[in-house]
């Protein structure tokens, strides 16, 4: 008797529907499986097996072939278990067809038939065309994240075996899934003078433009970037689906608070390799911190740290807002579209490496700032020096004003980005050079000002383009309407000032 049953598999950060058809023919006992799976896959055998007779039920003592299709696509995991345990047991008899018929199934099997929750649980559902999907318990509530399909959740083979029997009622599914609450994360009140980095982090956040920030050890680099979340707007639906996808891919536990409509703050350690970076691996290509930053930011503390192998391979998606992984078993296109945040010394010994701040000779001061590759540099929109606050500041002077908290901040940077999305795009950083002119036309001063920057050779063509997203965040800040002045675009030179030396584009200091 042949079966088929309807499931999904992971490739990459999105689901592919998969149909598990499984026939029960007269022959030698045995179990094959056959339709690209890899070694995690054929293990389902065993663990059908145990999971079967665990349940209280029989195992065939037959020829049992179970074939993935389509079989030019490649399998990987135990997603598929439950869908071959249900299929092998409808092929044998002991399921009737039709009650099998009609719903998916995903899902890992326990020796013991307990079912459990695999990584991919929301991309593999949305994948589905069938509006009725058997998952397990522990992952119902993040299979709901999919609106338009009924979830059926259930702990055990066994419970569901007898389900499909009549013996039992189907179980309520889950009800919809609301929206997270605000975490309490840490406030921009908390930050003592730094004028300037708290003006670069306003606009990197209303704009979505990549920051780096160089100073002194303790100066307060990572203390600025960690309050970046709390000063950025909340992601629409759409966007915190996308995210939710790609968080599931990568293995994390979601959708037990509702959909977080958060941005993601991902800072890996300056350890991490390549792949960690960007994604790929084993047979089981995953995403990497790129990805999983995706519409969030992605912090790089101790950028000078990292490999630069592993720097470059951001350029791409830096520039295309995805990353594609190839390999010899398939391509996969990773989204990555997201803010890079980064800090680090001016030098190893701690210094913000500025002449007579600095104990290390200029040969050492040199080779540490081209630890940093120079394409990446360029691709930074602003690059500030963080100086160490004064004596005043961190004591707190009296009658001295109090630090802006990040809710007053956050309300301007929602007016920027309600800008940005009037002109079609999320923020100003995504917005194409040729819309430039159209949205942000300069004055003659201002043009004035770019033309001679170009001209020292300290800027470059990308570092234009990006000069001028940084010079309409800012108008947009201030509620500016029409072309932008010159004060805009000496604003947006000064947050792109030279910090590591000659040979990085930018204005060459100055206060924003």
């Amino acid at each position: 008797m042949l079966a088929t049953v309807p499931s999904a598999t992971l490739v990459g950060a999105e689901g592919r529907a998969v149909q598990v058809e499984v026939q029960v023919s007269n022959g030698l006992p045995g179990f094959r499986v056959v339709g690209l799976p890899d070694a995690s896959c054929r293990e389902a055998r065993d663990r059908a097996r145990a999971a079967i007779i665990s349940s209280g039920l029989r195992w065939p003592q037959r020829r049992v072939t179970v074939n993935l299709a389509p079989s030019a696509l490649r399998k990987a995991g135990s997603v598929l278990d439950l869908a071959i345990a249900v299929g092998t047991l409808a092929a044998d008899g002991q399921l009737p067809v039709d009650a099998v018929a009609g719903r998916a199934y995903i899902g890992e099997l326990g020796l013991d038939g307990s079912l459990r929750r695999a990584p991919g649980t929301l991309p593999l559902v949305a994948c589905l065309e069938r509006t009725e999907v058997v998952v397990p318990a522990a992952c119902a509530a993040e299979a709901a994240l999919v609106r338009g399909h009924r979830v059926r959740p259930f702990r055990s083979l066994a419970e569901l075996v007898a389900v499909l029997r009549g013996a039992q009622a189907w179980p309520a599914p889950p009800g919809p899934a609301g929206s997270r609450p605000a975490p309490a994360g840490p406030d921009l009140a908390d930050v003592r003078g730094q004028a300037v980095g708290r003006r670069a982090l306003e606009v990197c956040a209303a704009g979505a433009h990549h920051l780096l920030m160089v100073g002194a050890a303790g100066a307060g680099k990572t203390m600025l970037a960690t309050r970046l979340p709390g000063v950025l707007p909340e992601l629409t639906e759409e966007a915190a689906l996308e995210v939710a996808k790609v968080r599931s891919a990568s293995g994390f536990d979601i959708g037990h608070e509702g959909l977080d409509r958060h941005p993601p703050f991902r800072s890996p350690h300056h350890s991490a390799t390549t792949v960690a970076l960007v994604g790929g691996g084993g047979a089981r290509l995953r995403p990497g911190e790129a990805s999983n930053a995706h519409h969030g930011v992605l912090f790089l503390d101790e950028l000078a740290e990292f490999a630069p192998a592993a720097l470059d391979s951001l350029r791409q998606p830096l520039e295309e807002g995805r990353v594609v992984v190839s390999r010899a078993s398939a391509t996969v296109v990773f989204p990555a579209r997201f803010v890079l945040v980064a800090a680090m010394n001016g030098c190893r010994c701690g210094s913000d490496g500025a002449p007579g701040s600095c104990r290390c000779s200029d040969r050492h001061r040199a080779g540490y700032a081209r630890r940093v590759p120079g394409p990446l540099l360029d691709r930074f929109d602003m690059t500030v020096r963080i100086g160490r606050p004064a004596v005043g500041d961190l004591l707190g002077a009296p009658g001295a004003p109090a630090p802006e908290p990040s809710a007053a901040v956050a309300r301007r940077v929602l007016l920027a980005r309600e800008a940005a999305t009037a002109r079609g795009v999320r923020a100003n950083g995504e917005l194409p050079g040729a819309a430039l002119e159209r949205w942000a036309p300069l004055s003659r001063a201002a043009r004035q000002a770019l033309a001679a920057r170009l001209a020292s050779g300290r800027l470059t063509a990308r570092g234009l383009v990006r000069c001028w997203r940084v010079a309409l965040t800012v108008a947009d800040l201030e509620g500016h309407e029409g072309e932008l002045a010159a004060e805009h675009v000496l604003t947006a030179l000064a947050l792109r000032s030279e910090v590591l030396g000659p040979g990085l584009d930018g204005a060459g200091g100055g206060e924003p």
